[in-house]
């Protein structure tokens, strides 16, 4: 770390390294006449295994850069840099699946085609006119699998006790035969603080519980992950409700 007082040149580096498949980060400050701008908080995911890579960051509000640089690379072959297609906050294909507010102040960067077993450093770097921002990061993609949640939620009785629920893979995960998924199912009485009980690595897509409670009225939702486990479960879907009979 140098540092120097009035309008001279900073320079600020903070490593952090991870032993493993874990992330390692890297922020590198340079500013001509003072602070640039805020670090980068930068969260790659990737919604359908294994084409559809998005690392996202936040658009400072207070001092927004002039503009980005994004490029990625494979970990050993630092000559073959390649250019990360940006996409600006409210950009229509910015987002996989979220239309929430918050989704739409992000800047995305599309990672197409990764391979396999392969680590990957990209490198964004936000432009200021005093100097700039940059953000390192490593990682696999196996270790930023996270799918869209289930969609299209259903419940139906099928008896005083029994009901019948369904639901449909999220339709941003392409290559369902090829990488299937397997799902979570968590359910709860609609009562504050009441118990949830939770079904794991379910493969199908409909599922019969039995045993419920006559005129109790219960919550339903659904996450999706990859089959073998890799990444981690989608968010949960928008919970569904049922009135026993």
């Amino acid at each position: 770390m140098a540092v120097m007082a009035g309008s001279v040149c900073v320079t600020v580096t903070l490593l952090m390294c991870v032993v493993g498949s874990e992330a390692l980060d890297l922020l590198r400050v340079a500013a001509t006449s003072g602070y640039p701008g805020s670090p980068l908080k930068v969260h790659c995911r990737c919604a359908s295994y294994p084409n559809l890579t998005l690392c996202s960051w936040p658009e400072p509000p207070h001092s927004p850069p002039t503009h980005y640089v994004a490029t990625y690379r494979e970990r050993h072959r630092e000559l073959d840099i390649k250019q990360c297609q940006l996409i600006p906050p409210s950009s229509s294909s910015s987002s996989s699946s979220s239309s929430s507010s918050s989704s739409d102040q992000l800047w995305h960067c599309y990672l197409p085609n990764l391979k396999l077993l392969t680590d990957y450093i990209i490198n964004i770097t936000a432009v200021y006119p005093s100097g700039d921002v940059t953000y390192l990061r490593r990682f696999m993609l196996e270790d930023v699998v996270k799918p869209d949640p289930p969609v299209d939620v259903r419940i139906s009785p099928a008896s005083m006790r029994n009901l019948s629920l369904e639901w449909s893979s999220p339709p941003t995960w392409a290559n369902l035969d090829i990488f299937p998924l397997k799902y979570q199912i968590m359910y709860k009485w609609k009562k504050r603080d009441s118990p949830r009980f939770y079904i794991k690595d379910y493969e199908n897509t409909n599922l019969e519980l039995k045993g419920l409670t006559p005129r109790r009225t219960y919550l339903f939702q659904v996450c999706a992950m990859e089959l073998l486990g890799l990444g981690e479960c989608s968010a949960w879907s928008s919970p569904v409700e049922i009135t026993m009979p």
